[in-house]
């Protein structure tokens, strides 16, 4: 995917702009409206700096080890242990992809009338197209993809806010915290595949730099269009959104480009991810897979609302990161030569159970941030507890 340079400030800033660019980042922020326009505003800006100064962190490491994100998740949790959070994470991955399409799908078939299936068997199939050239392969290609993507977005924001109309918000309301919640899960989404990229970056902090800032400018950019949206038009549909802003071809477009430049990088780090539970498996075919696998539960399955995925992700990713930055930045503890780091994996399970507990008592600040302080603190206290050499750990044979 990188050339031997390793990849290049343009290179990473055209890739996480691609990332940015995607359906399911507006559908969430439709979410939004009960809160209102300035309050909504302030969740999503809110929210994507804490999110992605967490992105930032893990693609730090990643850059300084020439590490995959799985592969630096061993360094805290073992050898065999970072292979759970690998798992995790193709499940995950594999999740986004069925709902990339789903969303994608059901956008475009609402906007011409096709059946969904048919748009689904068409995206699945443009995503493996993607897969298998190789996004270097494509060149020029890409580039041009992701600027008309970028004036077809442009677009959809001027036909949208130059509308004086406002229509009624429908929908179940939301609480502040838990619009934050939402905001940092997506940039949190992307936490365990950041150091498939930066981990061959020519300058790894000038390099994370750039692709966090561009992923949180045009992710805060989706969430704001699908705010307004569900504001002015009393819509959480954003292909209807599409159809009373005027969009028809155009919109689809948008559609097109903007679920197969996401999606791809799901699937491509599903296959990174996949190296990390068999040395030898290929990433590509993984990869290939996941879509295929994604595809086909975009057609079966219900997948349009997809809140309690988000909320999930953050449970689960959100204490694993706050152990490998205790452990990487502050300890300088290392398990990677150990099969299990049981008392890691013990602390990442704790940080789980309160996370979860926390979202329960809607926190003015959510449940993240607190929940990551805590899993910090009991695994700095736990690393003071123990000998300054490696723990004694099971052996990896």
């Amino acid at each position: 995917m990188t050339n031997s340079k390793g990849i290049s400030l343009w290179e990473s800033g055209l890739l996480w702009f691609g990332a940015a660019l995607s359906l399911a980042e507006m559908q969430t922020g439709t979410y939004f409206a009960p809160l209102g326009l300035k309050q909504g505003l302030i969740a999503i800006v809110a929210g994507h700096i804490i999110g992605c100064a967490l992105l930032f962190a893990a693609g730090i490491i990643g850059g300084r080890t020439h590490k995959s994100a799985m592969e630096t998740v061993k360094m805290s949790f073992g050898n065999k242990g970072g292979r759970l959070f690998a798992l995790l994470n193709i499940i995950q991955l594999l999740g986004w992809t069925g709902i990339m399409i789903y969303e994608g799908a059901l956008a475009a078939s609402t906007l011409f009338g096709t059946g969904q299936q048919i748009w689904c068997g068409v995206l699945g199939l443009l995503i493996m197209f993607w897969i298998a050239a190789g996004r270097k392969n494509l060149g020029r290609f890409n580039v041009m993809a992701m600027g008309a993507l970028l004036l077809l977005t442009i677009l959809l924001s001027t036909g949208l806010f130059t509308v004086t109309e406002s229509a009624p918000v429908s929908g179940e309301g939301i609480s502040f915290a838990l619009a934050l919640e939402l905001s940092i899960a997506m940039p949190l989404s992307w936490l365990p595949l950041i150091s498939d990229y930066t981990r061959s970056a020519q300058n790894p902090v000038r390099t994370t730099a750039v692709s966090t800032i561009v992923y949180g400018l045009v992710s805060c950019w989706m969430y704001a269009i699908g705010l307004g949206a569900a504001l002015t038009f009393g819509e959480n549909d954003i292909a209807q959104v599409m159809l009373k802003s005027g969009l028809g071809i155009a919109g689809l477009l948008i559609i097109l480009l903007s679920t197969v430049t996401t999606t791809f990088l799901d699937a491509y780090s599903a296959g990174v991810s996949s190296q990390s539970l068999f040395s030898r498996v290929n990433p590509k075919a993984v990869s290939l897979a996941v879509t295929l696998l994604g595809t086909i539960g975009a057609i079966l399955l219900p997948l349009l609302d997809f809140t309690d995925f988000l909320y999930f992700i953050g449970s689960v990713f959100a204490p694993m990161i706050a152990v490998q930055l205790t452990d990487y930045f502050f300890t300088g503890r290392h398990y990677e030569q150990t099969a299990f780091s049981r008392h890691n994996l013990l602390l990442w399970l704790a940080g789980f159970i309160i996370y979860r507990l926390l979202m329960q008592a809607d926190l003015p600040l959510g449940s993240t941030l607190p929940a990551m302080l805590l899993t910090m603190m009991l695994c700095a206290v736990c690393n003071a507890l123990r000998p300054q050499e490696n723990p004694v750990e099971v052996e990896v044979h």
